[in-house]
C-alpha cells in the first residue's frame, strides 16, 4: 500500500513538473529551467517562479535542448524507480524500505 502511494505520488509530481514546464516555455524562463526548478524544489514553487518571469512576445515559446534531455531523463529514472521498488515487493513480499530499495537497485 505504501508503495502504491509513493509511486502514485512521484508519478503526479513528475507530470505537474511538466505542466510547470510547459507554462514556462511561454515566459522567459523556458521549459528546461522551469521544469529543473519544479523537479528541484515542488510543482508549486516552480510554479511560484515561472510566474514571476514575463511573458514572451507574440505567444513565442522557448524550449531548448535541456527540457527535452531532462523530462527523458526524468523519465528513465521514474519508471526505472517504479520497476525495483514492485521487483522488491515481489521478492519480500511486504512492503518497500529503505534497504529492500537498496538492495532491488545493487
Amino acid at each position: 500500500m505504501a508503495t502504491t502511494l509513493i509511486l502514485y505520488g512521484l508519478i503526479t509530481s513528475s507530470l505537474l513538473s511538466v505542466l510547470v514546464g510547459l507554462l514556462g516555455a511561454r515566459r522567459r524562463i523556458g521549459f528546461g529551467w522551469a521544469y529543473l526548478l519544479s523537479v528541484l524544489t515542488t510543482p508549486l514553487i516552480g510554479l511560484i517562479i515561472t510566474l514571476l518571469f514575463d511573458k514572451l512576445p507574440d505567444g513565442e515559446r522557448r524550449w531548448g535542448c535541456l527540457g527535452v534531455i531532462l523530462a527523458i531523463i526524468a523519465i528513465v529514472l521514474l519508471i526505472m524507480l517504479a520497476l525495483g521498488a514492485f521487483a522488491a515487493v515481489l521478492d519480500t513480499g511486504t512492503s518497500v524500505s529503505g534497504g529492500s530499495l537498496a538492495m532491488a537497485f545493487g
